[in-house]
Order: structure tokens, then sequence, then C-alpha cells
């Protein structure tokens, strides 16, 4: 447990230096044609460091303006454009560790709830607040012991 507790300090305190980076729009027309145009570059001198054509240039902006290109093109065009090309994910709850209490938490009230409605059947429901504190101890077991029905 306190390696996968250490496994994931290290990576929330990488991907920190991406939160800042969520509200940065790609341009419309896609970073290479934006910095391209940007820097005064033509398609035919950036194919020329790519060694392809002007229409596989085109190709590869309209590829990544509409999300189909890949990481290796990417990569490949950023250099040829002498820059780097910086990858990463960013949790959208802000960190892995919000990120799991959100899922453990969700999986603990499946399990809490489903155990509820049976007590509630045979007339032992419980109350908001012992469900409430079910949830949470239940919560706080799935969150040491990171089963992989957690990312069902």
């Amino acid at each position: 447990m306190a390696r996968k507790t250490l496994q994931i300090q290290q990576l929330n305190d990488k991907l920190a230096a991406f939160n800042a980076l969520k509200k940065v729009a790609m341009p419309p027309t896609g970073w290479i044609k934006a910095v391209r145009t940007a820097v005064g570059m033509s398609m035919q001198q950036l194919g020329q460091k790519l060694s392809i054509t002007k229409q596989s240039i085109k190709d590869i902006e309209r590829r990544e303006k509409e999300g189909s290109i890949t990481l290796k093109s990417l990569r490949e065009a950023a250099n040829a454009m002498d820059m780097e090309l910086v990858y990463g994910l960013v949790p959208k709850d802000g960190s892995l560790d919000a990120l799991i209490d959100r899922k453990a938490t969700e999986l603990a009230m499946k399990i809490v709830m489903r155990t509820s409605n049976t007590m509630k059947l045979e007339d032992q429901e419980n109350s908001n607040m012992r469900l409430k504190k079910a949830v949470e101890e239940r919560a706080f077991v799935i969150k040491n012991d990171m089963p992989k029905i957690l990312w069902d």
C-alpha cells in the first residue's frame, strides 16, 4: 500500500504541472499550422524538413485539426519546426487522489445502497446518518485496497 501511495503522490506531482494547461485551447487550425504560419514557414519548407510533400503536410494539419493524428506524427512535425511535443494526462478531478476518492465513494455508495435496499425489504432500514457513515467507511476500505473493480 505504501508503494502505491508513493506512486500516486509522485504522479500527482508530475501531473500538477499540466493542470494549468487544461485551460489552453488548441488553435482552431491546429498547433502545427498555427506555429508554422506564425513563424512564416511554408508547407513546402516543412515538407522538405520531413522529407514529405506539401500535400502530405496539408494532410497532417488536417488530421491534427480533426484529432486523428498520431503522437509520432506530431512529434516529428514539432521536431522539424525546432519544437518539442509535450504530452500528458490530467485528471478531470484535479488530482489522482481526488479521482480515486470520487470513484471509491461511488463504488461504496453502490455497495451500501444495495445492502440498504435489501434491509429495507426486510423492514430493517438504516437511518440516513448510518448510511452516510457506512459509505464513508466502505470508501476508506476501497481506497486502501484499490480493487480492480474501482475502474469498472
